[in-house]
C-alpha cells in the first residue's frame, strides 16, 4: 500500500509539472489554460488525499501494536 500512494503521488506531481507548462499566464482561464488548472488542482487533491491515507494506515498500525 505505501508504494501504490507513493506512486499515485508521483504521478500527480508529474501531472501538476506537465500541466503547469500548459497554462498561459496572459490568459489563465481561456481555452486550454483552464483545462490545465482543473487538473492540476485534481493532482494537488490526489497529493493530499495520499498523505492522509498515509497517515491514517501510519495510526491504524500503532493502533494495532498496541493491543
Amino acid at each position: 500500500m505505501k508504494i501504490f500512494t507513493i506512486l499515485l503521488s508521483v504521478i500527480a506531481l508529474g501531472l501538476i509539472i506537465f500541466n503547469f507548462t500548459k497554462v498561459d499566464f496572459n490568459a489563465p482561464f481561456e481555452g486550454d489554460s483552464i483545462i490545465a488548472i482543473i487538473t492540476i488542482v485534481a493532482s494537488l487533491c490526489v497529493i493530499v488525499m495520499m498523505a492522509i491515507l498515509r497517515t491514517s494506515k501510519r495510526i491504524e498500525d500503532q493502533v494495532k501494536g498496541k493491543k
